[in-house]
């Protein structure tokens, strides 16, 4: 297979645990490459432009997978039908052109199925690069298919060797009696065991911690409890958070501990400054994790207080003793995402960060390849 805008790797990681083998992989993000690097080798993988990645190089493969980038389209970003982020699938569908895959796959932020651009694609298998090719679009959540995570994500299909549906869902939110499925996994499920209290703010360094990827010198590998590290909030963050509850938000705070602009502004922006709940998957993991203003990232460990404040009109905080208020951690974010935890990482605490949030979540990564392995396994490859 062939991974464009391969990131980090979560959508390899996904599609070689069902047994398939990488041939190239395209990330111009250079850290993030180093990441995929470290994980399935560096003899396959251009850290560079994929629109400078000449069409003659372009190797045969019976499957190509990526996401293009989305943030055009995305619900945090400018929504520009002109943003030429959201052009870059013309380059996928160039590979397709070049290497023929029997099938592919492309991912993208739910939003992506409303857009112009998704109604651009859809028209090239009426007339253009895709005529050959059967397509199968869907928006799934990565949460139905094991994923300890509610990702709305759109997924085409597309195929010449027969139709594929869709992987059908594993788990559900509420399974019914004897439909075979398995209730979502949970924040418990994923992070419950480990330290509530991380040992470090900061990722290991030393010359040890160092490695060599495309001429470059890069922090890392990291892994495992290397990336459980924390930060150093001020006193009156701590107060905000030790006032969120399971499933709360900005709206639990003390109009006195509030900002000005959440001050300003009584209604929406709903999950931010929010906590998880143990018995519930996250939300959608994003690049800013670990900023409690970007979403409903502080830890799901808490438990009021015996003794209740009534400094700030009836407002109940968590017993310190017993409450965790920090937001999750970088080694927290990736397992989330449903990386291995073995995983290797490669850059600074930002780009590891950026890298995590922006991946695919492996979970649904493999549902899809378990879904497309057997039309590939009863075929010669086709020419």
């Amino acid at each position: 297979m062939i991974d464009l805008f391969a990131g980090c790797g979560g959508m390899t990681q996904g599609f070689v645990e069902e047994g398939f083998e990488p041939l190239l992989a395209v990330e111009w993000d250079k850290a993030a490459a180093a990441t995929y690097a470290a994980n399935f080798g560096d003899d396959h993988v251009i850290a560079g432009d994929i629109a400078e990645v000449p069409t003659e190089e372009i190797p045969r493969a019976r499957v190509i997978i990526g996401g293009p980038p989305c943030q055009g389209f995305s619900n945090l970003g400018l929504k520009e039908i002109n943003d030429p982020r959201n052009q870059l699938w013309r380059e996928y569908l160039r590979f397709v052109g070049a290497a023929k895959p029997e099938v592919f796959v492309i991912e993208n932020v739910d939003r992506f199925s409303k857009s112009p651009e998704f109604q651009m694609l859809l028209s090239e298998r009426e007339r253009g690069a895709l005529q050959d090719y059967e397509l199968t679009t869907a928006v799934l959540n990565a949460a139905d298919y094991g994923v300890a995570q509610r990702r709305k994500r759109t997924i085409i299909v597309g195929s010449r060797i027969g139709h594929i549906e869709m992987p059908a869902p594993t788990h559900a939110q509420k399974p019914a009696l004897g439909s075979g499925l398995k209730p979502w996994r949970t924040l418990r499920d994923v992070i419950g065991h480990l330290p509530a209290d991380p040992a470090s703010t900061e990722l290991p360094s030393g010359t040890d911690r160092r490695c060599e990827f495309d001429g470059d010198t890069m922090p890392g590998p990291f892994t495992e409890l290397d990336l459980h590290i924390k930060r150093n909030p001020r006193p009156e963050s701590l107060q905000r958070y030790s006032f969120v509850p399971p499933g709360g938000g900005r709206f639990d705070l003390p109009y006195e501990l509030q900002p000005r602009c959440w001050q300003d502004k009584p209604t929406g922006t709903t999950d931010v400054m929010g906590r998880g709940r143990w018995d519930a998957p996250s939300v959608t993991i994003r690049t800013e994790f670990y900023k409690p203003e970007k979403g409903q990232y502080l830890h799901p460990q808490w438990e009021r207080a015996r003794i209740q404040d009534h400094g700030y009109e009836g407002k109940i905080q968590g017993d310190p003793m017993r409450s965790v208020d920090r937001v999750i951690t970088h080694y927290e974010a990736s397992l989330i995402q449903d990386f291995p935890k073995d995983y290797k990482w490669v850059g600074t605490k930002i780009q590891i960060a950026r890298q995590i949030g922006n991946a695919v979540p492996s979970g649904l990564a493999r549902a899809i390849a378990r879904q497309i392995k057997p039309f590939l396994d009863a075929r010669v490859p086709l020419a």
